[in-house]
This record gives structure tokens, sequence and C-alpha cells, in this order.
């Protein structure tokens, strides 16, 4: 390696990203100056060049070097299913505003992204953290960026205020705004706040509960549905008969946290028995792999999942087995 620089990336500060390698993989890595020695069985030995031949090429696009980029590349050369390029999936570039970029981070995500580019409908379905809603807000704000829509609508199911709503202080937009806020933060990330209050009086950016959607159609728009797992049927199916020529609809939510009440089945999971394989409708099921928070919260969602399974095993007669959750995953 001629350039000392490269090599210094590489091997990050205190050789914190070397050491880090060595944990993932089995060949011994010796470092002499400006080359690196690798020595084991074949086929370690070869896993090892392609993971220093993927964070070469990070870092010559530009990218620093991180632990978990690290972890993702091990990751991803790993998986016996996965044949796209881990310097590829993560310098991905969907949005950029004052330095920071917007890209997918794994592999699922990347799957994510590209169904959204290639699908009418997508229902992103996957545990918190793993960038369900923030990935479909930056594809909303990118089509809007070039033109491809004209306007951006944003809606979640407001269950916990129920039919309580109308009896809440202040006016409409104070009664709502904390059942939206968590939209309004991404809109922030993504975009000059200063031009968003603008941009909402002129309905370009609409932010407003589910049940304000009914009786309308959504032409030359980019709509999302957040927190969809606390729809019910009648609502999912209002909302996804909304859509219009010329537009796009995202659907987000967790069906590990309905927050319904009573016994009420959960339109996003009775939407998968019913639009299933229909054409230009997509599943995307995200997995604890797929989680971008703290490295513990993906090991959290896989102790619950693992804590579920032993509840409903133990709830059934001896005779019958649970059927294994489907997008269910383990984190390498």
């Amino acid at each position: 390696m001629s350039d000392p620089s490269v090599m210094v990336q590489l091997l990050g500060t205190g050789d914190r990203v070397l050491k880090l390698i060595e944990k993932a993989l089995s060949s011994d890595i010796l470092v002499r100056g400006n080359e690196i020695t690798i020595t084991g069985p074949a086929a370690e030995n070869a896993l090892a060049e392609r993971v220093f031949g993927e964070l070469l090429e990070l870092i010559e696009k530009g990218e620093t070097l991180t632990e978990d980029a690290v972890r993702r590349t091990v990751g991803m050369l790993t998986d016996e299913g996965t044949t796209e390029r881990p310097a590829e999936v993560l310098t991905l570039n969907i949005l950029s505003r004052r330095g920071r970029t917007i890209r997918p981070k794994t592999l699922g995500q990347k799957k994510y992204v590209d169904a959204i580019d290639a699908n009418t409908i997508v229902f992103g379905i996957g545990p918190a953290g793993t960038g369900k809603t923030y990935l479909a807000m930056a594809k909303a704000v990118q089509a809007l960026q070039a033109k491809e829509v004209t306007r951006i609508v944003l809606t979640r199911p407001a269950v916990e205020a129920g039919e309580r709503l109308g009896f809440l202080p202040g006016t409409l937009n104070e009664k709502i705004d904390p059942y939206l806020r968590p939209l309004y933060d991404a809109l922030h990330d993504m975009m000059d706040p200063e031009s968003i209050p603008r941009l909402m009086t002129q309905g370009t950016i609409e932010v407003a509960p589910l049940a304000y959607m009914r009786g309308r159609t959504l032409n030359d728009a980019f709509i999302i549905l957040d927190e969809a797992q606390n729809t019910t049927p009648e609502q999912m199916k209002m909302f996804l008969t909304r859509l219009g020529f010329n537009s796009k609809v995202v659907v987000t939510g967790d069906v590990t946290q309905v927050d319904l009440p009573g016994d009420q089945r959960s339109g996003l999971r009775v939407v998968q028995e019913i639009l299933d394989g229909l054409e230009d409708v997509h599943f995307s099921r995200l997995t604890s792999a797929d989680v971008v928070r703290h490295r513990l919260v993906g090991e959290i969602v896989d102790a619950y999942e693992k804590w579920d399974e032993n509840q409903q095993r133990q709830s059934l007669p001896a005779n019958v087995h649970p059927v294994p959750r489907r997008g269910a995953g383990r984190r390498r």
C-alpha cells in the first residue's frame, strides 16, 4: 500500500479498526509498515482479503471507517445469501444536507430503498431502529426535490388519543402535535427548518392524523403512513384507497408493538394476508440485523423475540408447535 494515510485510516486510531477485524475473522493478520500479511485457512484468508478490499474502497470513496461500518461489512460478506457489495450498499446516498448524508446502512435497508424506487406501494415492516420511517421520509424529500411529486403527505393514527381528541385543550394543531412530532423531527433533519412552515402553508408538505385522509384522492404525492400497526383493517383499506395517479405510498410499522384496544386486529397484520403477491405492491421485512441504533438495541429485539416464542410455546399443548415469525432475523 503506497499511501500511508490510507493505512492509518484502515487501521483506525489505536488500531481499533484492525482489532475489530481481527476479532471478526479467523485469519491471523500481521501489519508491518504499509503491508498487511494474512495467514490461515484458504477460505478464511479469501474472506479477509475481501473485507480489506471493501474497506479500502470505502476509504477511496471518502468514507471514514467506523466500527459499525466494519461490523456491517464483515456481516454482509459472511452472509451466504448476499450478492451485493458492502462498499456499494454503504455509499448509496439518498440525501445530503449541511455535510450530513442520509443513506442505507444495512443490506436490508438497501433492499427497502430499492423497493421504494421500483414499486408504487411498499410496506416497511420491522422493529424499532431499523430506519423504516426515516428512510421513507428521505425518499419522499428526494422525490419532491427531483420534482417527481408535487407534495408530501405524512400521516399517523393517533391511537393514544382515541375518541378523546376533541376534548383536549388547545387548537387542532396543538392537539395532534404530540402524535405527529416524530415526523416533524425527521423533516427538520432533511430540509431547511425555515422552509418547512412555508411549504406546509402552501400545502406542499402535509402532516395530519390518519382520520383526516378519509374521502380524499391524493395525486402526484409521496404518501407515508407511519405506525401502521395501530390501524384497524378498515382504516388500512381507507388509507390505501386514497392512492391517486402518479403517487407513491410507503406504509411503515412494527407488528410486535400494537397499541390497539381490546381484541381489535391490526390492519398491518391483516393487509399482509390480503395483498401479498399483488403486482406493484412490495413487503420489505426488516429485522434486528437492520437496527442502526446502539448495538444493544438489536440484541434487545432478539431477546424479546426469543422470550415471546418461549411464552407462546409454553401456552400451547404439548403436541402443537408455534409457527416461526416471518421476517425474524438474528444479528451477526
